[in-house]
């Protein structure tokens, strides 16, 4: 049963989620929590954690109004932001389950995870959202409310469907602010669904001890300051952004900005100028392609400057990890470079960045190099959903490019069979919601859970070096992992998607999307040199596609490539809403264009 609601006093005391905010709120209630754009007013508005918690007070007993029991699921499909978090915490503070789904998820995958698991309430954003997860066909007969915040147009007899506002509204008021149910650190607090890149999305049960020791044990780790900043833009149904990018700034009494959108976002990562970053590795190699075209358009003495900053740069940051002897030539040019290079770069990432972290897939060597020569501490983690997330992570003091870092305290990991990673620790799930068999698979009896990464344990640091389910066997016999030559083929600036087939085949082919503008220069290129057609610009691309991956044996470069301008996207059914390949339903989408490439390409 539970105990009493404590009143912890520091962090290591803190073992719920409704604690932790109730926490914060007491310990620096002034301080500013929240900023988000005023479309309406067209301007950022600021909010203090007294205010915040304030603001989700109406959530808390509209909520508490609709008579759920504790442990009962209540869904969110809303874009980041305060009503988002407001609905996360009201269901917190009343022992209820969030469920956070993926906002830009397909209407089938929402109605699957709605009846999976049994959810109460749904709090969509729009009435339209609402009726394509309606015409699916599956039955959502268990939802007792649907809350819209967006009911422009609605005309229906469907009594559960209600407006935000007049949710919130009609709530019952009271003179003192409403207490918490008192829930116990085992208790579920998510159920939140991996995007899995082949079959139906399996829920990963969450406890509040699961997601606070990784909270408490981050914090050991990276220690955010009440002054830092960060911008959320990676979605909070993402755990990788859930734990690191909105629950950890409430223990750190740190301040979160919410972005506009993705399209929005190099211009309010201008004006909000955050000291802290959370990302996939997309944004960096976006940022990194921008970069390098520029650089192949740029005139001779820029190119070189550009090229002599990161040179030095990254010695310099070689030599802060201790890795070489500091030099004094680059103590002497580097003041210069960073102003007339380095510091114009990060401008555009705000200028006030002090670290970046990236996690959720590898990124490219030339990529996080970059970076880290023009001053920038990009630090590589891992993990996954069902540890809540973080397993390792880098410092800006211990910083391996090629690793993910060291564990975090209070989680083990060990080498299993084939070097399976495995991890153990108060962050490793409860298990999968109503999948004993499947919890059995991954999860021991004694905590050990199997990660399904290949890896190398070198003091204490770890370095992800493969997937174990991930691997092509060509029909040669050699045995490649295809995400690696995936992520070097999109350090190249040219290509915005890759996927590398040829299991059981005789040799590797690439399936690439391209970058438009880079490729109208490159066909351009071509012109200029008097080539032309589909055998000169094939041979290009698997000229740049082997540049990419000349660190790899030989056997491991495409000598096929087939592609297209028009990208994969999550409604079409071809990436997670992470952003990853969805490896088999790629496949299935061009396997007329595969085969024709094995019909006609000789093994070279």
């Amino acid at each position: 049963m539970p105990g009493p609601i404590s009143q912890p006093q520091t962090l290591a005391d803190v073992r719920t989620l409704p604690e932790l905010l109730r926490w914060r709120v007491k310990a620096t209630p002034a301080a500013e929590a929240y900023r988000h754009f005023d479309g309406k007013a067209a301007r950022w508005v600021s909010q203090s954690w007294r205010e915040i918690d304030v603001e989700f007070e109406p959530w808390r007993r509209a909520l508490a109004a609709e008579g759920f029991a504790p442990g009962e699921r209540v869904a969110i499909l809303m874009p980041n932001g305060i009503p988002h978090i407001a609905m996360d915490q009201a269901a917190l503070s009343r022992g209820l389950v969030p469920v956070p789904m993926h906002a830009v998820d397909n209407p089938d995958s929402i109605a699957y995870i709605l009846v999976d698991s049994g959810a109460l309430l749904l709090f969509v954003d729009t009435l339209e959202r609402w009726q394509a997860i309606v015409a699916t066909g599956q039955p959502l007969d268990h939802l007792k409310r649907v809350v819209c915040a967006d009911v422009a147009g609605l005309i229906t007899p469907d009594a559960r469907i209600v407006g935000l506002d007049h949710w919130l509204a009609t709530a019952p008021g009271a003179t003192a602010p409403l207490s918490d149910v008192a829930v116990a650190p085992n208790d579920l607090a998510a159920i939140v669904y991996t995007s899995g890149t082949t079959g139906r999305p399996k829920g990963v049960m969450l406890s509040h001890d699961n997601v606070i020791a990784n909270v408490q044990a981050i914090a050991r780790r990276i220690a955010a300051e009440p002054h830092d900043v960060f911008l959320s833009f990676l979605p909070l149904s993402h755990t990788f952004e859930r734990t690191g990018g909105y629950y950890y700034p409430i223990a750190a009494g740190a301040c979160v900005a919410y972005a506009r959108s993705v399209p929005q976002l190099a211009e309010d990562l201008k004006h909000v100028r955050p000291t802290v970053l959370i990302s996939v590795p997309r944004i960096y190699e976006r940022i990194y392609a921008l970069i390098m075209q520029h650089r192949a358009s740029a005139g001779a003495l820029e190119r070189a400057l550009l090229d002599l900053t990161i040179a030095v740069g990254g010695r310099r940051f070689d030599a802060r990890q201790r890795r070489v002897a500091p030099s004094l030539l680059d103590r002497l040019a580097w003041p210069l470079l960073k102003r007339l290079l380095a510091d114009k770069v990060l401008a555009q990432l705000g200028g006030r960045l002090r670290v970046a972290v990236s996690g959720g897939a590898p990124i490219a060597e030339p990529v996080i190099r970059l970076f880290l020569a023009l001053g920038l501490d990009i630090l590589q983690g891992y993990g996954m959903t069902e540890t809540s997330p973080v397993v390792s992570v880098n410092t800006p003091e211990d910083n391996d490019p090629h690793s993910v870092g060291h564990v975090l305290d209070g989680v083990e990991v060990r080498l299993g069979e084939n070097d399976e990673l495995l991890v153990r620790g108060r962050n490793v799930m409860l298990g999968y919601w109503h999948k004993e068999e499947e919890t059995r698979r991954v999860k021991e009896a004694d905590g050990w859970l199997h990660t399904g990464d290949q890896a190398r344990i070198e003091n204490g640091r770890i370095t992800i070096t493969g997937r174990i389910k991930d691997i092509l066997v060509t029909s040669t016999g050699e045995k490649i992992a295809p995400v690696d030559l995936e992520t070097a083929i999109l350090a190249d600036p040219l290509f915005e998607q890759a996927l590398v087939v040829g299991e059981q085949r005789p040799f590797l082919t690439a399936l690439v999307v391209l970058n438009a503008k880079a490729w109208v220069q490159e066909k351009d290129r071509l012109a200029a040199s008097g080539k032309q057609g589909g055998a000169a610009e094939r041979a290009a691309l698997l000229a740049r596609i082997a540049a990419a991956v000349k660190a790899y044996p030989s056997y491991a470069t495409p000598r096929a490539v087939w592609w297209t301008l028009d990208p994969w996207t999550i409604a079409s059914g071809l990436l997670t809403p992470t952003l990853k390949n969805k490896r088999p339903a790629l496949e299935h989408r061009f396997a007329s264009e595969i085969e024709q490439i094995y019909a006609k390409k000789p093994r070279q």
